[in-house]
């Protein structure tokens, strides 16, 4: 009992050395997070810039208009096309969670005339991949046809091919592919150059000055009109609409980069409704969910009726004016270019609603007609007068790499599933000792040769990192498909964690700890000796872990890059991904870790991964205990703690849900009546009986 109270008082005493230290480096990290959040965007283009992104351009306005851009003209004056900041038109950030800024430009045909990374914070800096790669991969996409639908595939057109991924950096390099193409995307489609000039270059999408709701709803921009139930008393519906594709009144309604994020979502002359509403009844319904359309809403405008769809549709959760009242309802709908839909001409709002009003159905509606103020004037002279060809609204990037790599999801895919009839049917699994251990180490050899070494599906801290700073600055589901084999991995273990722990990725899908304990299954064969660390030593080192973690969490809040270079603890990236191919440091280290691991099996995996001890901290929130256990346990019997592979199990016989890799040696050995002593005992008290009742070597009438 002694013991016990000594060891809970350490391990109190570790955790409080573990938050002092995550303290202490937070409070030197801050300033330097202050400093980053400080940097200004950029507004004016260098002589130097504008060379590498325009070659040939005699001079570059400022950014300006909306989205921003800088209109580039050549030597005689007249409009060439324009230069986009990823940043300055999207707020771009890179896979670090970090601003990322790359300029491109365009021409008036729609083609990427050069493109130059100026500001990144991306951790493959840290893995060998220096920034002159990145420098040659933004260079690539010179020459592509933002007007024609890009493409991963191999053998495409140069003008729609997107320039291959850098090695070991997928998902950065997939990042800046979707912010390149999207600003480019915005801006262009914005300025005409994508096919608008016939429609919405009547349209001010550009012009962008700060309005409040009051001056938006006092000029027209913004229409609204209230219904009340029969007797006059109760509000039945409150209903505002807009026309939220110019600037003045998408982005003041959205916010920038929520407008920005629609403007590069349109096709060319795609317009886009804003409907709010409030009140007793829904304007929406729940029928959309199903059907895909709304059936409460429809257009009017002349002899014509639009229905809107779920197509282009963009909830938004709350408007960002200044002034803007609460909306129980709020919605953006895109009317696609080709129906037909003029964005200058007055139309109507119907609203169908069901069992709410003075009747059993009423209809509702609102009338807007575009302020005069919207409405430009022909195209300027000096505008691109190239043929404008028309733009084929590409889906998002990352379906396009999920396309491309649907034999890599489809094999990870039957990997989770065998894995998961494992899983279930783990006693069965377990009660043939033979079958398990070869299936076993068959899987690990998959986990290792497969997803590690060909799939690239290690997972690693710096994915924990990064998603806890999505969170931060804005969380956005596209980066995370950017790569699908580790998007795939991450949703199975958050199941995984929440039913059973942290184990089921460490011990059976994480390729270095496969790796380890294939080595240390190999280590055994040729009879290297093997180690057993003293429980009272080893409980005292594995609280390193979540100190190691702790104290990259609070790096990570001041200095990304200084988490990710920290995160070099972890041997994944020279094993795995660079396979060894690094500085020898890196290799002498990750060579140690697996020397170490020869006489202590998964020596890493048990004292220094900071990723186990991630993934430890919320599985302490699961739902079952899979792993059997009985009284006997750890009190008559010592044969699991014995035998545990990483010492999860105490003396005592309790397995410790935080260190357990989820291997079922235990229960294999809870299943074997002729290594368990209980069900040794059971077993033999079973042949005794059979033995009586039969009859056999007994004498008749013995009892």
């Amino acid at each position: 009992m002694a013991s016990t109270s000594g060891a809970d008082l350490l391990r109190r005493r570790c955790a409080c050395v573990a938050l002092a230290v995550g303290l202490l480096v937070l409070m030197l990290a801050v300033p330097t997070g202050f400093a980053l959040a400080a940097e200004g965007g950029r507004r004016t283009l260098s002589a130097a810039e504008l060379d590498a992104v325009f070659p040939g351009a005699a001079a570059a306005g400022p950014f300006e208009g909306q989205p921003p851009a800088a209109a580039v003209r050549g030597a005689d004056g007249r409009l060439t096309g324009y230069v986009v900041s990823t940043f300055d038109t999207l707020g771009s950030t890179g896979y670090s969670g970090k601003p990322l800024d790359v300029l491109v430009g365009v021409d008036g045909a729609g083609v990427i005339t050069g493109a130059l990374l100026v500001r990144q914070t991306e951790p493959i800096l840290v893995i060998g991949i220096t920034e002159d790669d990145l420098r040659r991969y933004v260079a690539g996409f010179a020459g592509i046809n933002v007007t024609l639908r890009g493409t991963l595939a191999t053998g495409a057109a140069p003008d729609q091919a997107y320039p291959a991924v850098i090695s070991g950096a997928s998902v950065s390099s997939a990042v800046i592919r979707d912010a390149v193409i999207r600003a480019v995307t915005a801006v262009a489609g914005s300025r005409g150059v994508l096919g608008r000039a016939s429609a919405a270059a009547r349209v001010d999408i550009a012009g962008f000055v700060p309005a409040t709701w009051a001056e938006l709803t006092a000029d027209g921009s913004i229409g609204c009109r209230r219904f009340t139930q029969a007797e006059g008393t109760k509000l039945l519906l409150e209903l505002c609409v807009g026309l939220a594709t110019p600037a003045r009144i998408g982005e003041n309604l959205l916010g920038k980069l929520a407008y920005n994020r629609l403007a590069a979502m349109l096709g060319a002359a795609d317009q886009a409704i804003m409907i709010a509403a409030a009140g007793l009844v829904s304007v929406k319904g729940t029928a959309f969910v199903r059907s895909g359309h709304f059936e409460r809403l429809q257009l009017v405008q002349g002899a014509r009726t639009f229905g809107l769809t779920t197509a282009g549709y963009v909830n938004v959760e709350a408007l960002r004016t200044a002034g803007g009242p609460e909306f129980r309802e709020i919605g953006v709908f895109v009317i696609p270019a080709d129906a037909g839909f003029d964005a200058g001409a007055p139309w109507r709002l119907d609203v169908l609603v069901p069992d709410g009003g003075a009747s059993a159905e009423a209809i509702l509606s609102i009338d807007y007609a575009l302020p005069a103020r919207y409405v430009l004037s022909p195209q300027p002279a000096d505008a691109p007068v190239a043929e404008q060809p028309s733009f084929a609204d590409a889906p998002p990037l990352w379906q396009e790499t999920w396309r491309s790599r649907w034999s890599a999801i489809a094999a990870v895919s039957v990997m989770l599933i065998v894995l998961s009839v494992v899983l279930v049917f783990q006693e069965a699994v377990v009660r043939r000792p033979v079958f398990y251990r070869r299936l076993r180490l068959a899987y690990l050899a998959v986990t290792l040769l497969w997803l590690g070494w060909w799939a690239g599906g290690q997972l690693s801290v710096v994915n924990v990192l990064t998603f806890v700073h999505s969170l931060m600055t804005g969380f956005q589901w596209e980066f995370f498909l950017l790569d699908p084999v580790i998007f795939i991995l991450w949703g199975y273990v958050a199941a995984a964690l929440l039913f059973l722990g942290r184990g089921v990725y460490c011990g059976w899908l994480c390729p270095f700890g496969a790796l380890q304990e294939l080595l240390a299954e190999a280590a055994r064969l040729v009879r290297l000796p093997q180690l057993v660390v003293p429980f009272a030593l080893h409980e005292r080192l594995w609280p390193l872990k979540y100190i190691i973690f702790l104290g990259l969490f609070a790096v990570s809040l001041g200095s990304t890059r200084l988490a990710f270079v920290g995160a070099e603890i972890e041997p994944f990236k020279t094993v795995m991904s660079m396979t060894f191919l690094r500085e020898w440091p890196f290799v002498v280290y990750a060579i140690a870790l697996l020397l170490a691991g020869l006489f202590i099996e998964r020596f890493f995996c048990r004292y220094l991964c900071p990723l186990g001890a991630a993934l430890a901290i919320p599985a302490r929130m699961r739902m079952f205990e899979w792993l059997k256990r009985r009284p006997q346990c750890g009190r008559e019997c010592g044969i699991c703690f014995q035998r545990c592979p990483v010492q999860a199990i105490h003396p005592e016989g309790q397995i410790n849900p935080n260190e357990c890799i989820h291997c079922l040696n235990c229960q294999r050995v809870y299943a074997d009546d002729a290594l368990c002593p209980p069900l040794a005992a059971r077993r033999k008290r079973r042949e005794r009986r059979e033995a009586l009742a039969t009859g056999a070597g007994v004498k008749r009438g013995e009892v």
